[in-house]
């Protein structure tokens, strides 16, 4: 049986703070926010053999990075109230061993438009350079 204190000891290796108590929120008050909190999500889920089929990753973290797509269409972690994920919660949930959540009803756009405005945006830059340059060197 996994104790809290291993736990902590294994959150401020990942988050680099040793201000980290049972009840924190890794989210704000501990700054595990991005990339940073999918990559302790993994890592916790393969040490503690947590099964995480019934986690839902936007209600409890952001993504990385602006998104100009963002601005038009919000992302899922905007489309729901976020859920706080502590070490309490975790500990509870790598001694049962699977991600035990009960999540409140909702719906999440079935696209990511924000994600193909980002797409359409990126490859338009490109091509613009591409063309550019083409009409540069061609010359």
């Amino acid at each position: 049986m996994l104790l809290i204190g291993d736990l902590l000891d294994f959150l401020k290796e990942l988050s680099g703070t040793n201000k980290i108590d049972a009840s924190s929120d890794l989210f704000l008050d501990v700054g595990l926010v991005g990339d940073d909190f999918h990559e302790m999500i993994e890592k916790y889920s393969k040490r503690y053999s947590v099964d995480m089929a019934g986690y839902l990753w936007y209600f409890h973290a952001d993504e990385e990075g602006q998104s100009i797509g963002g601005l038009f269409f919000k992302p899922p972690y905007r489309q729901v109230d976020r859920i706080p994920v502590t070490p309490t919660m975790l500990l509870d949930f790598a001694n049962k061993g699977k991600w035990d959540m009960l999540y409140p009803n909702h719906e999440i756009a079935p696209r990511r438009y924000d994600l193909l405005i980002n797409k359409i945006i990126l490859t338009g830059i490109a091509t613009l350079i591409v063309v550019v340059l083409l009409n540069k060197y061609l010359r």
